[in-house]
């Protein structure tokens, strides 16, 4: 398991306090990291980095690209650095993400290693461990990564994974710590698997026994808080304490579902893909279909617990959809609810390829 020590170290002079710099200050999870660590009495100092200044009092902003190396000046004199700024969440130009979250974690270690940082904490996801029928639940933290790499959002996961476990490697004497967290949810947070509980009901693959474990966006800013404060080795898993079965998050969630063959829920789903009409591509589906519950056991072992159940975490993640509708993690508008609801009460087929049919309707009015 490597290195881990049960109390807050000193800053790089000896001195009580770290400086800490945070990557994605500006916004999302990071925001809520720096601002935890900003009211922390054992931290001297926040550095903020992001391309635009945020709102986090007790930080010094540093405003700059990313993916810039000329990062390295404005690390000067950190002692660990947490990437916050890995984007996970859909977007219409994946190219443009999977450049910043590549090159910008490319950037974060060299700079981070030739400004003498000595703990980097990078922030990933449990979805690289793939979500695999045959997956123990929970899987252990050490376990092999089955995700497969696909061009989407999962492609940027692993390249990220790797960069990490090469640094320190390439970097001798700086430590790189992945976080890996299940479903993220809670304010702000927009993904493929949040979209999945906008629909009208909920897509379950026939014979399939999905497994839903969920980490709510202010554990994982906690956990991350930990990680960097009392140096935890990892890879390190962050989530609620166990999961939810399909029936329990159906009960919970006030949505039933429909049932399909894999053959036709995928085949459909990544033919819409290809044609443009949906953001993800058909290997998402399995993270809404298939287990990948974490054990999240370092973390516990160190000390650190979640604050939210998966009952409330998925209470807040309904709370936070009421008034979206999505349709195969599209998107679509007020004027077309009572379509989605027609759709989905209508049968498992017409519930897919119905999307198709309301994204040419928001199209023709576009043009009209």
């Amino acid at each position: 398991m490597g290195r881990q020590s049960g109390r807050v170290r000193a800053g790089r002079n000896g001195g009580n306090g770290l400086v800490i710099a945070v990557t994605g200050a500006a916004s999302g999870v990071g925001r809520l990291l720096a601002a935890r660590l900003a009211a922390s009495d054992d931290v001297a100092e926040v550095v903020g980095l992001d391309d635009a200044r945020g709102d986090v009092d007790g930080v010094t902003w540093r405003v700059m690209d990313l993916t810039d190396p000329a990062i390295v000046t404005r690390l000067a004199g950190v002692d660990a650095v947490v990437h916050a700024a890995v984007d996970i969440g859909i977007t219409d130009d994946p190219a443009v993400r999977s450049h910043r979250n590549v090159r910008g974690t490319q950037t974060i270690l060299t700079a981070s290693a030739a400004a003498g940082v000595k703990h980097v904490a990078v922030l990933t996801s449990a979805m690289v461990y793939g979500a695999q029928p045959d997956n123990p639940v929970p899987l252990d933290e050490d376990a092999p990564l089955r995700a497969e790499p696909d061009g989407s959002i999962i492609s940027d996961l692993l390249e990220i994974e790797d960069l990490s476990a090469r640094a320190p490697r390439s970097h001798p004497g700086m430590s790189v710590t992945v976080v890996r967290p299940a479903a993220v949810v809670g304010p702000g947070v927009d993904t493929v698997l949040t979209r999945h509980f906008e629909a009208p009901r909920l897509l379950v693959v026939r014979g399939s026994e999905p497994a839903w474990q969920f980490c709510h966006v202010d554990d994982l800013a906690s956990a991350l808080e930990y990680v960097v404060l009392h140096d935890v080795a990892g890879p390190v898993a962050v989530g609620s304490d166990g999961h939810l079965d399909q029936a329990t998050v159906e009960e919970l969630s006030g949505r039933s579902r429909i049932e399909l063959p894999a053959s036709f829920a995928f085949g459909t789903a990544q033919r819409l893909h290809r044609l443009g009409v949906t953001p993800a591509p058909a290997s998402e589906l399995h993270y809404v279909t298939r287990p990948w519950v974490v054990a999240a056991e370092r973390l516990r072992k160190a000390g650190w617990q979640p604050r939210y159940d998966n009952a409330e975490a998925l209470r807040a993640l309904m709370e936070e959809v009421g008034g979206r509708h999505a349709l195969a993690s599209r998107r679509i508008g007020k004027r077309d609810a009572a379509t989605a609801a027609t759709i989905g009460a209508a049968g498992a087929t017409v519930a897919i390829l119905g999307t198709a049919v309301v994204v040419r309707k928001a199209r023709r009015r576009k043009r009209t």
